[in-house]
């Protein structure tokens, strides 16, 4: 069993998309020396996102490199059918955008199934209502500040407080 995320813990997740890979192994050894509570590690398929990224081999390299639990960023058409291959990796949370997702329960579902965290990502024009029937059964909701697919984006601030979670 997986623990849960605490209800309002705020949690630091560096992301590996910044990171120079040839020293990457180095790099997530100074973000956990500086207080990092888990590794963001951005996946983008040129499809639900016009870049392309990383894929479950760099997760798979990352498991050895750090005791930090790995947080897989799904930012794909169709992430079901990469669920698995990412938690063989060792992925410890893999979030889905509902937006690209075709159902969304059923993503969540196998996620819960892999034994692994399951977090939902909206996008800044997509309304946090979106989430309402889902949201008991997520671990995390990540609340996108700009557009998805890009290393630097114009962030929507305005969007920040439009999520206030119920009952959680």
């Amino acid at each position: 069993m997986i623990p849960r995320f605490g209800k309002t813990a705020i949690r630091l997740a560096p992301s590996i998309l910044s990171a120079d890979l040839a020293r990457l192994a180095e790099q997530v050894a100074e973000a956990e020396q500086g207080g990092a509570d888990r590794i963001h590690v951005d996946v983008m398929d040129g499809h639900f996102v016009p870049n392309l990224t990383f894929g479950p081999v760099i997760v798979k390299w990352l498991r050895p490199v750090t005791q930090l639990p790995l947080e897989v960023h799904l930012m794909i058409a169709n992430p079901d059918q990469f669920l698995e291959a990412f938690a063989e990796a060792g992925a410890n949370t893999l979030i889905a955008h509902q937006e690209g997702a075709i159902h969304l329960n059923r993503t969540v579902q196998q996620i819960k199934a892999l034994g692994r965290h399951a977090g939902v990502a909206i996008n800044p024009a997509t309304p946090a209502a979106m989430l309402e029937e889902i949201l008991p059964d997520l671990d995390l909701v990540l609340v996108m500040t700009v557009n998805p697919g890009f290393v630097v984006s114009v962030s929507w601030p305005a969007r920040c407080p439009r999520f206030v979670p119920s009952g959680r």
